[in-house]
């Protein structure tokens, strides 16, 4: 298997949106290339299932580490998913109907021998904030309800909260209340949209002044580094989506003793790449569908994550296949 050149897709937003000097997703496809591999380019509308069979609008993909030339696609060409070894699922929440819809065409793929990164089970099962909760020994305080008496008496109780939507990424509608409560009212209308909507409160972390810490599992396995994401002066984001700087840190004890409680689980589950959100002592998010950071982990210490996770995927087709 690892001698044979694998036909890798990918399914993510548009190329020529990304940031190039900090994308995951880049990384992956470089080492991909890198193994002699063929990179194969879909967005997730050109995914379309006809009678049973998963299909795609695929595009040849050349990625290049060049910041003014970072891609070269191909003709669209409608052909059978199960043409290729792997897929990467590299799309962007939120986890709304379209992202739902693409994950359920993947898993026709899956049927037909396509390995998909990670599992299309999965990333149906595992919202990234409520995943979380099923590890409360490892979570700060947390309440999810769409009641405004109920998430009132959350902030009485703590004073101190985080309140934000469960479908969010990169840190978007996600608020501070303090004791006094400023707002808090208006909050709770617009995130619960006049409670139809569930939502997230949880005790605020004074420790995300030291940073919000992205840690990396490769096959339930940590990366030794994490990405420690700083908040901007006046922020209470880490996100570098909002602003924030990473700094790679060594894992601590504790951060070992959060991986332990998650790793039976996600192996369980075949997750493949997550990344674990860590602020102060408590794990607050889960992320299976688009883990990031690689980018700066690698820079900062001479790491090589993507390439840990094309050896994961020639593994896993090694005993998916025989």
């Amino acid at each position: 298997m690892s001698e044979r050149a694998l036909k890798i897709g990918v399914v993510m937003d548009p190329i020529q949106d990304v940031t190039y000097k900090k994308d995951t997703t880049l990384a992956l496809l470089w080492a991909a290339r890198e193994r002699g591999w063929s990179l194969h380019y879909l967005e997730p509308e050109d995914l379309f299932l006809r009678d049973g069979r998963a299909f795609g609008r695929m595009r040849d993909l050349h990625a290049y580490r060049d910041p003014g030339h970072w891609y070269e696609l191909g003709e669209p060409e409608p052909r059978p998913l199960a043409e290729l070894d792997a897929i990467l699922m590299r799309q962007d929440p939120p986890v709304d109907g379209h992202f739902l819809n693409a994950v359920h065409l993947l898993g026709f793929a899956e049927r037909e021998g396509v390995l998909v990164v990670n599992p299309t089970r999965a990333l149906l099962e595992c919202n990234e904030k409520l995943f979380a909760q099923q590890f409360p020994q490892c979570c700060a305080p947390t309440l999810v309800s769409c009641s405004a008496p109920e998430l009132r008496a959350f902030h009485a109780e703590h004073g101190d909260v985080i309140l934000k939507p469960l479908d969010g990424m990169g840190g978007s509608g996600i608020f501070h209340v303090q004791p006094e409560g400023r707002n808090l009212g208006a909050i709770i209308e617009l995130l619960t949209e006049h409670g139809r909507r569930q939502i997230m409160a949880q005790r605020y972390l004074s420790e995300i002044r030291d940073g919000d810490t992205r840690i990396l599992l490769v096959e339930g396995e940590p990366v030794p580094f994490g990405l420690a994401r700083m908040p901007m002066a006046g922020e209470t984001r880490g996100n570098l989506a909002a602003g924030g700087t990473g700094v790679s840190r060594e894992l601590t004890e504790r951060d070992h003793w959060l991986i332990s409680q998650v790793q039976p689980m996600i192996r369980e589950k075949g997750l493949m790449f997550v990344g674990l959100d860590v602020i102060g002592d408590y794990i607050t998010e889960i992320n299976v569908t688009s883990p990031t950071c690689v980018r700066e982990i690698d820079d900062q210490r001479g790491t090589d994550i993507a390439g840990l996770l094309m050896d994961a995927i020639v593994r896993r087709l090694e005993t998916h296949r025989h």
